[in-house]
């Protein structure tokens, strides 16, 4: 469904609220130092937009993960209002409390830009509440639970109407949180209109909405990481929609125990195995090539040096003997892989094909980068699903080759598991 985006507003003289994801990188010694700008580099072009249809801009966003008790120093978002000032080349108004600015926003002048502290120094931002936590000695009674529950909504809602209260206009340009039903991501549109989507959410809607539901064939998925109960909702959806699934990575494991294949000490979840099997049978019966490892790199222990230099390493097919553990494709995979990828005309990759941070054990992941890289040179599709694909990408030194780098690792996956994001859903329909 489409949605209506800023060019969409009169803008001029308004201000606009737009939440952003300036969730980025910081150095760990606790300078303020970022790392990587990426995600504020993405958010330029809305944010430029509005300040030259003569607007003022008011910003908000998460950082990290505290613990929503209020102010702590290393998740703070004032080295950000730094950062983008910069980058804009004007003041970047800081207030270091997202639901005290009122002062700040009504001075603001068209032009202006302020950025509020993190909206995740509030526990109401999520409104999430848990029944049992065991570190925390939390255990609830069903009523309890549930009157906090009631509580916490009640108290998001009224973060988010305090929130509204800074705008004229809502824009939603955080395609990384877009998944969650927050108060500054959903829940806000309940009390600002109109709530339209920046440019950076449009591109990425646009982009997976496409390649999904409307590819050029050869459509080809691929799949890796750790887990198969990660992407279980993932596998299904893509089945009823590709040519080819690609599956590597830990996850790979498990699919290949329940073909009756012995994967040693390799990840492997047992309790997936009937879905796995499943799966297999169903990509057979739709006629989907189903792609998995014919040969794997595997180790006799997990790796602890980054050079990998602590263990042993050989190429095995077929069976892995017990104690040794799949940790990469083999060069035989990367080559089944690549000749499917590189016939494609559409390709989306979600998940490594091994543990790429160690530099022998990258050889698949960055195999693969190279398949996926002739897809957009041959007038085809290719996008990378955010995560740690992304990092994969980024480390290869091909970024520059995909058609497109999603912004969102969790949001991409529900998107792929055909999902409804909150945080679009709340926008206004074209």
């Amino acid at each position: 469904m489409a949605k209506k985006t800023l060019r969409d507003v009169d803008l001029a003289g308004k201000r606009v609220l737009m939440r952003v994801d300036f969730n980025v990188p910081m150095a760990k010694d606790g300078s303020g130092t970022i790392t990587d700008d990426t995600r504020i580099v993405a958010a330029l072009p809305s944010i430029k937009y509005v300040l030259e249809q003569g607007a003022s801009l008011v910003l908000m966003s998460h950082l990290g993960r505290p613990k929503g008790k209020g102010y702590e120093a290393e998740f703070s978002l004032k080295p950000v209002a730094d950062a983008l000032a910069k980058q804009l080349g004007r003041p970047v108004a800081f207030a270091p409390d997202c639901l005290a600015a009122d002062d700040i926003v009504k001075a603001m002048k068209p032009g202006d830009v302020t950025l509020l502290e993190n909206t995740r120094f509030y526990k109401a931002e999520d409104g999430k509440v848990k029944k049992d936590d065991d570190k925390k000695g939390i255990h609830l009674t069903e009523e309890e639970f549930q009157a906090k529950k009631a509580e916490l909504k009640e108290k998001r809602a009224a973060m988010a109407k305090k929130l509204a209260s800074y705008g004229d206009v809502y824009c939603n340009d955080a395609f990384g949180t877009a998944h969650r039903a927050h108060a500054s991501t959903a829940v806000v549109a309940d009390y600002l209109r109109p709530a339209v989507s920046g440019f950076l959410l449009e591109k990425e809607i646009k982009f997976l909405g496409d390649a999904v539901e409307n590819p050029v064939r050869p459509f080809v998925a691929i799949l890796g990481g750790a887990k198969v109960s990660d992407k279980l909702k993932v596998i299904k959806n893509l089945l009823g929609k590709v040519d080819t699934l690609i599956v590597g990575g830990g996850m790979a494991y498990t699919f290949l125990k329940a073909k009756g294949q012995k994967v040693g000490a390799s990840l492997c979840e047992d309790d997936q195995l009937a879905y796995a099997k499943e799966m297999l049978e169903a990509a057979a019966a739709k006629g989907i090539k189903f792609l998995l490892p014919v040969d794997n790199v595997v180790a006799n222990k997990f790796p602890a040096e980054k050079d990998a230099s602590d263990v042993t390493l050989k190429v095995t097919e077929g069976d892995i003997e017990d104690g040794w553990m799949g940790l990469d494709i083999g060069p035989k995979t990367i080559a089944l892989f690549s000749d499917a990828i590189k016939a494609a005309k559409t390709v989306v990759w979600n998940g490594p094909m091994g543990c790429f941070e160690f530099a022998p054990l990258a050889k698949g992941t960055f195999g693969v980068c190279d398949a996926v890289a002739t897809v957009k040179a041959n007038g085809g599709l290719s996008i990378i699903g955010g995560g740690d694909s992304v990092s994969a990408v980024k480390k290869s030194g091909r970024a520059a080759e995909m058609s497109h780098i999603s912004t969102g690792g969790g949001a991409s996956l529900e998107y792929l598991e055909g999902k409804v994001l909150p945080g679009v859903a709340a926008l206004d329909d074209k």
